[in-house]
């Protein structure tokens, strides 16, 4: 049985709904035009104790579905097409498709305008990607005030046993919180900060410094560590200690950039829990990305997996999207578990070219799809122009199709994090100055290297070991994972000095301007809230 039992709770759920007009910042409430969608009050939703496993079951599939029901009527977030509004979807959007790792050939609204480097505030990709953080966030919040201890007093149903295990849901929703505000101040920066003591209602919220942000989230993750279980203990797909050590581990590798503070030690001290926590890397590695990822050994390596699940969750977001956009041209469907392809989104020449061997058969990273597919792009609406990627597949190792048979959603679980991102860190932070052995460095990068060509015929020297062999590492190892963007930008590649095809809206690429490194607080935000404060650049 797939393993994805607390979405499955969530499925059809009427019972938090009625919270959700409470949930988001007044600002974002005439943009996302929420509605309350029952009558019926959190007092009587409570009554039933399975409420509190149910609303957090909301919070987790807050990542991976669309809304409420898969009939698009109860999209979480209005003002954006359904199809495009998922969370983790809009997260490749603004991680990938801004970079040299994926581009996209269809013409809807402005999503051209992401990897062109021409987005503005108004960009409707940018606003729904802010409006989806603080969606997370309010319902984070909403569930802290109704499992509140004064709150829980007022009702008979709370037992003992039942308000502990409320508490460690609300150490989880905390985490989920801290990973939103991580998106928030990773994308926009200076952002606002809400909580569940804010009130409800009409306020305007103030903004808040991106390095008062950082020491927010990073006190978060530290008071909630210690209750956390083990890592791997908790029901798969649910925060454990090792979510919160890799979360504080990015968020200390990224502290320049976050806080203008180095904080190189503390990521090293994080990164090696996780890599003492008991994970291993799957041998194979294409394993990682298959619709039994949560049972052919990737499970053992992927530290934060989203679940999906093509019969309880389906949408078209989400490893839905990762599959069916990545299949045009004469490629076949059916060789990837999906009835069709959308002919969306592929390669630039210029990620093909951090392999000396595109056929796979070197190192088997490298999956593309080559066949009727130009390698440079002239039409960027032309999917048949640049290489296709062939990583998520909707089958498993036996090649056996996801549970849903009809092809239209898929089984594969998105690796928000896992080792191999940790091993790569390691050797980051060694180079950065933070510790650590360069030996120990060194070693990690040849596993990762071993698994991706099967010897050590790829292995490389100390001497290899640098910065600029570390990015294009990370990108062969990690991309269409929703890295690349934050990973430029610490590598300072992403806008004045970095270059790909189609960046800055021109075939060959050029630089684009130094404030790119944040995305636009939007518009729509600055017009109903006057205490936020426009963007520098925009």
């Amino acid at each position: 049985m797939k393993a994805i039992k607390i979405l499955n709770k969530l499925i059809h759920i009427s019972t938090v709904l009625i919270l959700l007009m409470l949930l988001v910042l007044p600002s974002c409430a005439d943009e996302l035009e929420l509605e309350p969608l029952s009558a019926q009050t959190s007092e009587i939703t409570f009554e039933n104790p399975d409420a509190y496993i149910q609303f957090l079951a909301k919070i987790y599939g807050g990542i991976s579905l669309t809304g409420q029901d898969t009939s698009g009527n109860f999209d979480d977030i209005a003002g954006i097409n359904g199809n495009f509004s998922n969370y983790l979807r809009l997260l490749f959007t603004t991680q990938e498709l801004a970079t040299d790792e994926s581009i996209i050939a269809w013409n809807d609204q402005t999503i051209h305008d992401i990897h062109n480097h021409v987005w503005t505030s108004s960009d409707i990709f940018v606003t729904a990607m802010y409006a989806r953080v603080y969606f997370q966030i309010g319902l984070v919040n909403q569930f802290l005030r109704e499992t509140e201890p004064g709150a829980l007093d007022q009702r008979e149903n709370v037992d003992a046993a039942l308000r502990e295990q409320i508490a460690g849901f609300r150490d989880e929703a905390r985490f989920m919180r801290a990973f939103s505000y991580w998106h928030g101040i990773d994308m926009y920066g200076n952002i606002p900060l809400v909580d569940e003591n804010d009130p409800v209602g009409a306020f305007f919220p103030e903004q808040t410094s991106r390095e008062e942000m950082f020491n927010y989230i990073e006190s978060e993750l530290l008071d909630i560590e210690t209750r956390l279980p083990n890592p791997r203990q908790n029901e798969y797909g649910r925060a454990d200690k090792g979510f919160v050590w890799m979360l504080l581990a990015k968020l200390y590798l990224n502290a320049e950039v976050y806080a203008g503070t180095n904080r190189y030690a503390d990521a090293l001290e994080y990164t090696n829990r996780i890599i003492s926590a008991g994970y291993n890397l799957v041998p194979n590695y294409k394993y990682l990305f298959l619709a039994d990822n949560d049972r052919n050994g990737a499970e053992d390596e992927i530290i934060y997996p989203v679940l999906f699940d093509g019969i309880a969750n389906g949408s078209f977001g989400g490893t839905t999207y990762l599959v069916h956009a990545a299949i045009g041209g004469d490629m076949d469907a059916a060789d990837f578990g999906v009835n069709t392809g959308w002919a969306g989104i592929r390669s630039t020449s210029a990620f093909v070219a951090k392999f000396d061997d595109i056929s796979g058969n070197t190192d088997t990273r490298a999956e593309f799809h080559t066949s009727g597919q130009t390698l440079e792009i002239d039409n960027p609406f032309d999917f048949t122009q640049g290489y296709a990627v062939t990583k998520y597949r909707n089958l498993d190792v036996n090649g056996v199709i996801g549970s849903d048979a009809s092809g239209n959603n898929v089984d594969v679980n998105f690796p928000m994090f896992r080792l191999a991102d940790a091993y790569l860190m390691y050797a980051e932070i060694f180079l950065r100055g933070g510790g650590g052995d360069a030996n120990t460095a060194l070693g990690y990068i040849n596993d990762l290297r071993e698994r991706a060509y099967g010897d050590t015929s790829g292995n490389i020297t100390i001497a290899d070991l640098d910065l600029d062999f570390l990015l294009d590492e990370r990108s062969r190892e990690l991309y269409w994972e929703c890295h690349r963007r934050t990973d430029l930008i610490r590598f300072g590649q992403f806008s004045d000095k970095g270059i790909w095809p189609w960046k800055g809206n021109i075939a060959a690429g050029r630089t684009t301007e130094k404030f790119r490194d944040l995305y636009p607080m939007p518009s729509a935000e600055l017009n109903a809230n006057p205490n936020l404060i426009p963007t520098p650049g925009y």
